[in-house]
């Protein structure tokens, strides 16, 4: 088999698990306090309102589309490129007394009367504020259900010390990503949730290879220690790590620059997941399980009794 990384020492990673729980931590302070103050920058998934997609047949100025809103009562409305430099996506919030499509028919008149070219409506959606916050409420609780199922699976699978490691990497990973896209104020929607869920199912990935390779060599190094053990195991999947995390971020890179608006916050969400995920199955997910004491004697498989073997042997 080809690695990518060859060592024939065990690289000691726990050595350093105490600065890395400092960095995390930190980083895991400034998220809630960004959460807590900035809040996220709900998209109209959640929030409700109307995004209506329009054309033009060059390219669109922006900045004029903006001041044009604004002058006619339309303030706050977002304004971006859809795809192309003609392709104009617009999203507003929630109109009081009237109806999306009459919406959509005051805007795009209003952006007729400041061209002389064609401006062709393309699509028109409405989201209502109760859709929204039913979306929110099962957004939340599918992030639970996940981390809840992941955290039985692995006490079955491994065990209960390894099992927490892995949900407190996972949370770990979730936190930063929210805090994230608090702090830079991006557009948190349908699209960026999905992420998350797919964030939290690489992550688990990574650190149940990781896990397997820690129960493989306690049962294997009966005289290593625990620190010795869990660095021996990072280092034996260090080159699978590297690999996986490195094909899946050219993929990601691809989208975050040529995916369009549309996709640019899931790939977002997944271009950072990876990157804290790869590092969380190594400094949190494996040093917590070492905190809580894990050790060899918690993963051997438990003796079987044969039947008469507590008889005498015949003379």
């Amino acid at each position: 088999m080809h690695e990518l990384i060859k060592t024939d020492k065990t690289i000691p990673f726990m050595r350093f698990r105490l600065g890395a729980w400092i960095i995390s931590g930190l980083l895991i302070i400034a998220s809630i306090v960004s959460l807590a103050v900035n809040q996220l920058n709900w998209g109209l998934d959640f929030t409700g309102g109307t995004v209506i997609e329009v054309g033009y047949e060059r390219e669109a100025n922006l900045s004029s589309i903006r001041e044009t809103l604004d002058a006619n009562g339309f303030g706050g409305a977002v304004v971006q490129n859809f795809g192309t430099q003609q392709d104009v996506l617009i999203r507003l919030e929630a109109q009081e007394g009237e109806k999306a499509q009459q919406v959509g028919d005051n805007i795009l008149a209003l952006l007729q009367a400041e061209t002389e070219e064609s401006v062709v409506m393309r699509r028109i959606e409405f989201v209502g504020p109760n859709v929204g916050e039913q979306l929110t409420e099962q957004g939340g609780l599918a992030i639970l259900t996940a981390l809840i199922c992941i955290l039985v699976y692995i006490s079955f699978r491994f065990e209960w010390r390894l099992a927490l490691g892995a949900v407190g990497a996972l949370a770990h990973d979730v936190i930063l990503t929210l805090g994230l896209f608090s702090f830079l104020g991006l557009e948190f929607d349908l699209t960026v949730l999905a992420a998350l869920l797919a964030v939290i199912g690489y992550s688990i990935n990574d650190t149940v290879v990781v896990c397997d390779r820690i129960r493989e060599n306690f049962r294997k190094y009966r005289n290593s220690t625990s620190e010795e053990t869990i660095d021996g195991a990072v280092t034996d999947t260090m080159s699978r790590t590297v690999i996986t995390s490195l094909t899946t971020v050219l993929v990601l890179l691809a989208l975050f620059l040529l995916g369009g608006a549309l996709i640019h916050g899931f790939a977002t969400a997944l271009l950072f997941g990876v990157l804290i995920g790869t590092y969380s199955s190594i400094y949190i997910a494996s040093s917590l399980a070492l905190a809580l004491g894990v050790s060899r004697e918690d993963l051997m498989p438990p003796e079987i009794e044969k039947e008469g073997e507590d008889l005498e042997p015949m003379p």
